[in-house]
């Protein structure tokens, strides 16, 4: 019997016998890109987080920023998605997988729900949004979107940006008052 490790131990121009070393199972190999996809992503959207910190922009913009990361618009973003997809797929399967699986989702709707949150703080988002239906709703419309991107088509990235745009701007509906300078009281800028 093949190996189920076979095909992506010959692509990497390893042996059969060197990956079965390091996976156990098909399982584990796949768990395996998949966390190492899920840090690379949480870096660089960290790196964006700083970035608008240091660069004052606002929640809905670095949100905007952050969330394309996970937008297949290159090569090594549809490398990433595709990891992903395949991950979610087995999860279906496997309920070690599918408990990561929902891990994750949980994590980024926390995040998003989070940056609502923020958004409500400093005056970007109305103080009667619920957050947590926002983010629901970000996220599905960011997961979506990602699918459609992976599926190509002309202008597919352009759209998902503008989309995702709009889906932002629907809940971010106000200024952010974060970096606003009180005159001469430098002690209150940036006071929400």
């Amino acid at each position: 019997m093949r190996w189920p490790g076979a095909s992506p131990a010959s692509r990497a121009g390893m042996s059969v016998g060197l990956v079965q070393h390091y996976f156990r199972s098909k399982d584990d190999m796949l768990l395996h890109a998949f966390e190492r996809v899920s840090t690379a992503v949480a870096v660089r959207v960290f790196g964006i987080v700083g970035e608008g910190t240091r660069h004052e922009r606002s929640i809905a913009e670095v949100l905007l920023a952050a969330l394309a990361e996970h937008l297949p618009l290159d090569g090594p973003r549809r490398a990433e998605f595709r990891v992903t997809r395949v991950f979610a797929g087995r999860a279906l399967d496997s309920p070690a997988l599918a408990e990561v699986d929902a891990r994750t989702a949980a994590a980024l709707h926390a995040e998003i729900a989070r940056a609502v949150g923020n958004g409500m703080e400093c005056g970007e988002v109305e103080s009667d949004v619920d957050a947590d239906t926002a983010a629901a709703r970000i996220a599905a419309v960011a997961e979506g979107l990602a699918t459609q991107v992976h599926r190509g088509g002309p202008g597919a990235a352009g759209r998902a940006r503008a989309v995702l745009r709009d889906e932002l701007a629907a809940v971010f509906t106000g200024e952010c008052r974060q970096y606003v300078r009180w005159g001469p009281f430098p002690s209150l800028a940036g006071y929400c």
